[in-house]
């Protein structure tokens, strides 16, 4: 299996949608109840992409098979330099090694845009994969926010990870996403 790692397209969004969706309903990574409509994940897309943020498809043959981007871990200017990542991959393609070349190119393209942190929001204290995946690239459990959401008939809490991509200074360069 040769996987390919490009920035993602508008043509990609109707797979990037059907793996969202097949995780919003099967899985605990994401909090989300209702898969949203492609179009809601254009408009999400198309946001990203306005802040100059990376996002990433991992593509076999002409197959979508996972995707990742950065975004906004919050909105206000003082976060600027530090981006949340999100990773998803399709059924069938967990521990194939696909999680991990995504989440490294994701680091490498957002060191390069000068961001100095990357923050993992980790769904699920039993997520094992999204914290190994994170831990194998880096990043160290910061935090866990105990019973933080219900899914399943059950409590889950999030797990916080971080990892630092620039080494961090008293003034930090450029103006992080804010642009």
């Amino acid at each position: 299996m040769a996987i390919l790692i490009r920035a993602a397209t508008d043509g990609d969004f109707a797979a990037i949608t059907a793996i969202y969706a097949w995780n919003v309903l099967n899985g605990t990574g994401t909090f989300a109840l209702e898969p949203p409509s492609e179009a809601d994940m254009l408009a999400s897309f198309h946001s990203i992409q306005s802040l100059r943020l990376p996002y990433l498809v991992a593509v076999d043959g002409d197959e979508v098979v996972g995707y990742a981007y950065a975004s906004q871990f919050r909105p206000r200017p003082a976060y600027r330099y530090g981006v949340e990542d999100s990773l998803y991959l399709a059924p069938g393609h967990v521990g194939k090694g696909i999680g991990k070349a995504l989440l490294n190119e994701l680091i490498t393209q957002c060191t390069a845009r000068g961001l100095y942190t990357m923050i993992a929001v980790i769904g699920d204290r039993d997520n094992g994969p999204s914290i190994g995946v994170h831990r194998a690239c880096g990043f160290t459990e910061t935090g866990t926010l105990p019973r933080a959401g219900f899914k399943f008939g059950r409590w889950l809490d999030v797990v916080f990870m971080t990892r630092d991509l620039l080494p961090q200074t008293d003034s930090p360069e450029g103006d992080g996403w804010a642009g």
